[in-house]
């Protein structure tokens, strides 16, 4: 299939978007690191990165990679360039393994073809961009009976989020901030195609800036967008970005698609073989995008060490749960607590966290029960990367209950946690491990899933 003079453009243009884009997270990591060195780090509430040349070169790149994303969707349909997102997410990857020394898993390599493959095979069978020779005819296609529907449902779904969701689940579900930031987006992807194609025309001599639509379409793009910053911000701050970043692609890419083929009919001049490929190639780069996330962090494991690792885990899980039922049964009482410890009643134990949560963001999930005494995410003593688990202390047992109840099998960044007492253990002389606190599942701690 013969592409057009204006998909190719399109083309060219969101390639070098995904490539800006790519490199501006490296750029801008290197120069939090650094930054981080000398200052307080931004995970802690510091801004001292705004002072390192670094990250503001990565900023740079950043605003020159949507520059030229804006530029694509006046050129191209939005099936076309919206999807090629992942080609950001696969050139950010490469740049980690060689720079940042973040090993890209071998699953993570398989990720990157397949979101090759799938890009591939939607710019091959990609509709070609229609004819627009005025912004009245974008506003047209605006104002038609099928995008008012779809604009009228998108805004009551984005205002019952915002109104009703956000403040009961938006700490702990996090398809709430997604969600608003998705529906949002697809709005947003449409104005910013109107205002595109008005700065097109508008420099090739025929102003569109004299018409009250190209205002009214950016006006949208400015307030749409700056309400996605703020909710993606939040998403983000709250939950894990290797669970964030995948699923905001999915979503937002699902509704952008859907909105143009409502508003600009994408669809209407192809054949179903052709539609049809165009889904598995969108299909492929889901599946790429998945897993290239699922398996970021397995960059540094082997895979004898991770077979050996997962054994290792069931292995504990099991035996520790056996251990557990047996004791429970025939052993209650004094040798059970003289086994596990007795519990504290102000010290919890949580387990099954995710890898991004910090003490800062553990602290900031518990705080709103009470006065948190102590929040800590244990670490590995030769990695320095999280074990999944960690402890609360805080000030009072009333507060502790109240946690208890509420967060047990919620969800934090991501993952489901599981909170108990944590079982404080006398000292043991000549023990390796002398004192301390165990987790609530009978030393679940040393088993955690979450390894």
């Amino acid at each position: 299939m013969v592409m057009s003079t204006d998909n190719i453009h399109g083309l060219i243009l969101a390639l070098s978007s995904s490539i800006f884009i790519g490199s501006s997270f490296i750029i801008k990591k290197k120069g939090l690191k650094k930054a981080g060195a000398t200052g307080t780090r931004a995970g802690s509430g510091g801004y001292s990165y705004l002072y390192e040349p670094c990250w503001w070169a990565g900023m740079i790149t950043m605003i020159v990679g949507e520059v030229a994303n804006f530029a694509a969707y006046a050129y191209a349909p939005a099936i076309l360039v919206t999807p090629l997102g992942a080609l950001s997410i696969i050139f950010s990857a490469i740049l980690a393994h060689f720079i940042l020394e973040e090993k890209l898993h071998i699953f993570g390599v398989v990720g990157c073809i397949l979101c090759l493959v799938g890009s591939t095979t939607i710019v091959l069978h990609a509709p070609k961009e229609k004819d627009i020779e005025s912004v009245k005819q974008v506003w047209r296609l605006a104002i038609q009976p099928g995008f008012i529907v779809y604009t009228c449902v998108v805004a009551i779904a984005v205002l019952v989020l915002i109104f009703r969701y956000v403040k009961r689940y938006g700490h702990s579900h996090m398809m709430v901030y997604i969600g608003i930031c998705s529906l949002m987006g697809s709005l947003t992807v449409m104005s910013v195609k109107a205002v595109g194609i008005a700065l097109k025309l508008t420099f090739s001599g025929m102003n569109q800036f004299i018409y009250f639509q190209t205002w009214i379409f950016t006006v949208i793009v400015i307030f749409f967008s700056l309400t996605q910053v703020n909710y993606l911000n939040k998403a983000l701050d709250t939950f894990n970005t290797a669970v964030v970043s995948p699923v905001y692609y999915v979503m937002f890419t699902s509704f952008t698609i859907l909105a143009s083929m409502i508003m600009f009919k994408d669809w209407a001049t192809q054949n179903a073989s052709q539609i049809v490929t165009e889904l598995c190639g969108f299909i492929t780069i889901l599946s790429g995008t998945f897993l290239l996330h699922k398996t970021k962090d397995m960059g540094n494991d082997t895979p004898i060490d991770a077979n050996f690792r997962s054994f290792n885990m069931a292995f504990c899980n099991k035996f520790g749960s056996f251990l557990k039922h047996s004791l429970s049964a025939n052993v209650q009482g004094s040798m059970l607590n003289s086994i596990r410890g007795v519990a504290s009643t102000t010290k919890l134990f949580i387990g099954g966290l995710s890898f991004g949560t910090d003490d800062h963001s553990l602290r900031d999930a518990f705080s709103s029960f009470g006065e948190v005494v102590e929040a800590r995410v244990i670490l590995d003593r030769d990695t320095g990367r999280s074990r999944g688990f960690g402890f609360i202390n805080y000030s009072s047992d009333e507060s502790a209950s109240s946690a208890l109840q509420a967060m047990d099998g919620q969800e934090l960044q991501g993952r489901n946690i599981r909170v108990s007492y944590a079982n404080e253990r006398e000292p043991r002389t000549g023990s390796f491990n002398s004192g301390g606190f165990g987790g609530g599942y009978g030393g679940r701690a040393v088993g955690d899933d979450s390894f």
